[in-house]
């Protein structure tokens, strides 16, 4: 029995198909067929692939860094992030600043539009309240004018009379019984040269007349003067009726 002095040739491929079973195929791989490869080194592959230890030589047996030099990189580390902190500080607040900003002058704005509003309609309101005191104040004046001094109406039948056309026919002018005798005295030549006719008529207020003709109507009533008054003040208050002197003596309302 022999021995053969040969070992059995390491199988590192797989045998070629079509090959006998139990051949025995042994090769070696030319360069050539291997195409793009890189010698593996220990510690060459990291999480991130390859590293290039020409990129980032480290000596070997290099000295980890004292506890001074971690302090001063914790320092330094704690530093930029102060700075970057406080940067994005500044950042917040001129953004919160200027929307504080934003939000109060819309706010003043608005109480500002309010606060005119509010002032307007009191301002109308005390226009109103003064223009019917004046009006009231007005009144009594007049109504005591009249009462003191009733040959005024004598002057407002004049007006009146001179106030219808010249080519009007049948005047008659149509007064108070209390004012007939001072208009007759009073407007006297007035009537007589207008061919005017002078008649008393209760339902006439006193201080007041009408005068009719065959060209229309002149109302000079102490109601119907009044009320233009009135409203050219800005106040609708009403002449009083002869009936309510009493109560038209009463202080004015405010």
């Amino acid at each position: 029995m022999t021995s053969s002095s040969n070992p059995k040739p390491f199988l590192n491929v797989p045998p070629p198909p079509g090959s006998k079973a139990g051949t025995t195929y042994a090769r070696f791989i030319p360069r050539e067929e291997l195409g793009a490869f890189a010698a593996w080194k220990p510690g060459a592959i990291g999480p991130e692939g390859p590293v290039d230890r020409r990129a980032q030589p480290r000596p070997e047996n290099a000295p980890l860094p004292t506890p001074d030099e971690w302090r001063g990189k914790i320092a330094e580390a704690r530093g930029a992030g102060y700075q970057d902190g406080y940067r994005d500080g500044l950042v917040a607040l001129e953004s919160f600043k200027q929307s504080h900003v934003a939000q109060a002058s819309t706010q003043l704005g608005q109480l500002v539009e309010s606060f005119d509003a509010q002032l307007l309609a009191l301002e109308r309101q005390m226009a109103q309240s003064l223009a019917r005191s004046a009006v009231l104040l007005a009144q009594r004046v007049v109504r005591s004018e009249l009462s003191t001094r009733p040959e005024h109406v004598a002057k407002l039948a004049e007006e009146a009379v001179g106030a219808v056309l010249l080519s009007a026919r049948q005047i008659l002018v149509r007064v108070h019984p209390e004012d007939h005798e001072f208009v007759a005295l009073g407007a006297q030549d007035v009537l007589k040269a207008r061919g005017a006719r002078l008649v008393v008529d209760p339902s006439i207020q006193r201080g007041g007349c009408i005068v009719d003709s065959d060209s229309g109507s002149i109302d000079a009533a102490i109601a119907t003067r009044w009320a233009q008054a009135a409203a050219m003040l800005g106040a609708d208050i009403e002449w009083p009726d002869d009936k309510a002197d009493g109560a038209s003596d009463a202080a004015p309302d405010a």
